[in-house]
């Protein structure tokens, strides 16, 4: 598959489940979900969606609780967007964001020893 057209689609995805995610859920724990980036196969038959929450749970219990609301989530996004098969939605925590903290820690531990 063409590579600019995969990456629209993984762009599209993030900002379709995000506004699923925003505007038609009702469950009170996607509301502190935010949808980071998605990575979808080259045959459209499976997207890796990445996320983070607000909140310090587990990230297996926060993976979890997605990965219920995953066959939810895949109804109202086949409604939504204009594709011949909608993918299989396997949700993924995003630890980039604790990882840039923990290296920005070290940083500036190493700077305060200089």
């Amino acid at each position: 598959m063409n590579k600019i057209k995969q990456k629209k689609i993984e762009s599209m995805l993030v900002r379709e489940i995000s506004n699923i995610i925003i505007n038609e859920a009702a469950d009170s724990y996607l509301k502190g979900v935010t949808i980071t980036s998605a990575s979808i196969s080259n045959d459209l038959s499976y997207a890796k969606i990445y996320f983070t929450t607000i909140y310090d749970n587990e990230h297996e219990k926060d993976e979890k609780e997605m990965a219920e609301s995953a066959s939810y989530i895949r109804k109202i996004l086949s409604d939504s967007i204009e594709i011949r098969h909608t993918p299989k939605l396997k949700f993924i925590y995003d630890n980039s964001i604790e990882y840039g903290q923990n290296i920005d820690k070290i940083i500036e531990k190493l700077k305060n020893k200089i």
